[in-house]
């Protein structure tokens, strides 16, 4: 999708859980099955409401009272996975009407990537499974940055392989974390709302609870119409 003004296109960045399938409650799940394990009384579903989005690793650092080794923090992460893909096994689905929103977006000329703190057998875990990897031209995961959401590095990465400048970028996210990292990024951002509301957001384009209620068209008249890139709270 370009216009007369730059001839630049605009490009389309998803983030993964909880955009292309809706599978909060069961990461929550997993990660309370977890803490029960190691004698934890986190409320998982309230944690995830805060620190969604960020690498499993980094928010299970912020459960305890005392540091944890990062090996550690990996196996626990490691084992929360396993713990998720058990839960989620027959569930796997994409959030309504996502394919025929990629078909159409494609076909109106937006670039489309990826944007994700999963590792690459989480991605192809959903990807693959549901058929959807043709429709990225890029995906970027946890082991192709530094950082992981709220900063910034995800979709800086996402949009340098897209040859999309960031301001030309609209980002689709659930979390409050990764609508920051966007905002961070020089990106807007539409939210979906799988497991928050619309007043959870800070400055999201518009909400959607899933991809039937958003067309290209409408997508474009959104870019054109707020130009301005939000301003991102101040602490990571």
């Amino acid at each position: 999708m370009s216009d007369s003004a730059t001839d630049q296109p605009y490009a389309l960045i998803f983030d993964m859980d909880g955009v292309l399938i809706d599978n909060t409650p069961e990461q929550a799940r997993a990660f309370q099955l977890l803490f029960r394990d190691l004698g934890l009384t986190t409320n998982a579903r309230r944690l995830l409401r805060r620190l969604n989005g960020m690498p499993a690793s980094e928010i299970l650092a912020t459960v305890f009272t005392n540091p944890v080794p990062k090996k550690q923090l990996e196996e626990y992460a490691a084992q929360r996975e396993l713990l998720y893909r058990v839960l989620y096994w027959n569930k796997r689905r994409e959030v309504a009407g996502l394919t025929a929103f990629l078909q159409a977006a494609r076909a109106a000329g937006f670039r489309i990537g990826l944007g994700t703190g999963s590792g690459e057998d989480t991605i192809g875990y959903i990807l693959d499974h549901l058929g959807l990897r043709r429709y990225f031209d890029v995906v970027v995961g946890k082991d192709d940055v530094k950082r992981g959401k709220p900063h910034p590095d995800t979709y800086t990465a996402t949009a340098r392989q897209l040859g999309v400048q960031p301001e030309r970028c609209l980002v689709f996210e659930d979390a409050v974390l990764g609508e920051q990292a966007a905002y961070r990024a020089g990106m807007r951002c539409v939210a979906v709302g799988t497991s928050l509301s619309a007043t959870d957001f800070q400055a999201s384009l518009t909400y959607i609870r899933d991809f039937t209620e958003l067309t290209p068209k409408h997508l474009l008249e959104l870019l054109e119409q707020h130009s301005a890139v939000p301003k991102p709270h101040k602490k990571p």
